[in-house]
């Protein structure tokens, strides 16, 4: 991680603390050095960024350290908020880091008289199923689609079988009980979901994958679409009120 990049991330680990956040802390989370973490506080503090506090107490960010406020209206603002929140509550580590951080941004960022819709929202995610553990690292799947590269897996199927697969993997899909990477495979020439829960191994080839995310996407949803107009051609709605005339008569 550069230099610049770790000054912005502790700038945002301390935004979503309300409490000093000890250096140690700080260091295991970026996964460097404590001795890196009380240089950068001190290179913060020289561009006059309000980081207060000392080695062995903790650090925190003044209040007067602000961002310009957003343009949202309440309902964009509890939609953002209410987003935010189901991730954090459903995704990944670094997803869920990462959504905390948004809502540290945005309490930030309001103005007075809308942080209450932050801080006590009228929304809230509720978990009404267990959902199942990842057995792999959902954040290196989500990198693999930025940077197109192929997945090398091993994987347990719905049959208890042990497979391997190389995949080129566009999407992560969310669901009530599980997560499931959204692919196309190369042993089976198709597209293929397998459940992040049933992942053995993952491995990011250094070998790119040919087509676009974007292309692979609109591929997958429109045969999506297409097997659900047929499933309703085959399986069209039955009208309840023409069966009822027909047995009266």
């Amino acid at each position: 991680m550069r230099r610049t990049e770790r000054l912005f991330q502790i700038i945002q680990i301390l935004r979503r603390h309300r409490h000093p956040v000890r250096g140690k802390e700080i260091a295991e989370e970026l996964g460097t050095s404590l001795r890196t973490i009380y240089r950068d506080i001190v290179e913060l503090q020289a561009q006059n960024v309000p980081v207060e506090g000392e080695a062995g107490i903790g650090y925190v960010l003044s209040g007067e350290y602000d961002m310009p406020p957003l343009m949202l209206t309440v309902d964009e603002l509890e939609a953002a908020v209410l987003g935010a929140r189901w991730v954090a509550m459903r995704s990944d580590p670094d997803l869920k880091r990462g959504a905390e951080d948004l809502l540290a941004k945005i309490r930030l960022a309001m103005p007075d008289r809308l942080k209450p819709v932050v801080l006590d929202s009228a929304v809230e995610p509720v978990q009404f199923v267990h959902l199942k553990e990842d057995s792999c690292d959902v954040a290196l799947i989500r990198q693999a689609i930025r940077e197109q590269r192929k997945l090398d897996m091993n994987y347990t199927n719905e049959k208890n079988e042990t497979v391997v697969r190389t995949i080129w993997p566009f999407l992560v899909a969310y669901s009530e009980t599980a997560r499931f990477i959204c692919a196309w495979c190369e042993k089976r020439n198709d597209f293929r979901t397998f459940r992040t829960d049933r992942v053995n191994s993952l491995e990011k080839s250094d070998e790119k994958f040919s087509e676009r995310v974007p292309v692979l996407r609109k591929k997958w949803r429109d045969l999506q679409k297409a097997r659900r107009e047929e499933c309703e051609y085959a399986n069209p709605p039955i009208d309840v009120s023409t069966q009822r005339h027909s047995r009266a008569q």
